[in-house]
């Protein structure tokens, strides 16, 4: 583990005991650090900025992350994790990372590549300890969580949609259907998610100065594996961009004709406007469909994160 400076000695002590393989408790780690799990809690929270138990859960899923891109499987990396089941670490990993742990792949940042947003920079360094990052910034929550539900709840149409027939699923529903005049018409389920993930394949591609990408196929399971590819990459240019302040920062898109210039931030607000109003479209036309669907509400979103439920 890194040292930021002296002084450090009983916080190290602290986060000893947060990832000690035998404690999986907040009770198991205070008793690790000679201390009643109140006092532990409150020392570490005012230490790190984080508490115990999400800090402890956060690392854990940077290492399996790292483990995952070195060949491990779902199952030991689940189990060493310190999940109950699979499923369950395989909920949590997607909701961090935004794509399941079997679509984990080598990364070409062995150091950094594997972490999650930390209030404090602590983080998993690879094979066994912490790498304490001095200058990271917070990534503001709000912005985290906007970007988050708009990709699970993407995920949960998509394979919802797997539900309809072929005919259904390209049935035209609403005639003359427009959400934006350079899409064009968008009147059916299969036309609404392919342009809903296709929007930002494009826009992933002109942030990393890339060439236009190949528009893959528009079934569900291709827009399943569209997704899960295009999501982590989407989310980690957004937390990049949150780390640095670098909203304000404009970028030429080439792939406009002719090419213009966009903020970074107005390039997010623009993504997430239309992903909000396709995804409720979705749902109307799921609903005409036969199939019975949630609401999209961010708090009951929330709510089912926070209790690790999809």
């Amino acid at each position: 583990m890194s040292e930021t400076g002296a002084g450090r000695d009983r916080l190290r002590e602290l986060l000893d005991a947060v990832l000690d393989e035998e404690h999986r408790s907040l009770e198991d780690m205070a008793r690790g650090a000679h201390s009643s799990p109140y006092h532990f809690s409150r020392q570490l929270s005012r230490g790190a900025g984080e508490p115990p138990v999400a800090m402890r859960r956060r690392v854990m899923l940077e290492r399996a992350a790292w483990q995952l891109r070195r060949g491990a499987t779902v199952t030991d990396t689940a189990f060493a994790a310190g999940y109950e089941s699979v499923e369950g670490f395989a909920r949590a990993f997607a909701r961090a990372y935004g794509h399941p742990p079997s679509a984990a792949r080598p990364d070409g940042d062995g150091r950094t590549g594997h972490w999650l947003p930390a209030p404090n920079g602590i983080h998993f360094h690879p094979p066994t300890s912490l790498w304490v990052h001095a200058q990271e910034q917070t990534v503001n929550p709000f912005v985290d969580h906007l970007v988050r539900h708009d990709l699970d709840d993407t995920a949960y149409l998509v394979d919802l949609a797997k539900q309809l027939g072929d005919d259904d699923f390209r049935a035209v529903r609403r005639p003359g259907t427009l959400v934006t005049e350079w899409d064009g018409a968008e009147e059916s389920v299969a036309a609404v998610l392919e342009h809903h993930v296709w929007t930002k394949e494009v826009w992933l591609a002109a942030v990393e100065g890339a060439d236009l990408p190949d528009r893959g196929g528009d079934d569900p399971a291709a827009l399943t594996a569209r997704h899960f590819d295009v999501a982590p990459r989407w989310l980690a240019a957004v937390r990049d961009v949150e780390r640095r302040g670098a909203w304000d920062d404009r970028i030429v898109d080439a792939l406009c004709d002719p090419p213009e210039s966009f903020p970074l931030g107005g390039i997010l607000a623009h993504v997430l406007t239309y992903a909000a109003h396709r995804r409720q479209l979705v749902r109307q036309l799921l609903r005409e469909a036969g199939l019975a669907v949630d609401q999209g509400d961010p708090l009951m979103w929330l709510r089912r994160e926070a209790g690790g439920e999809r």
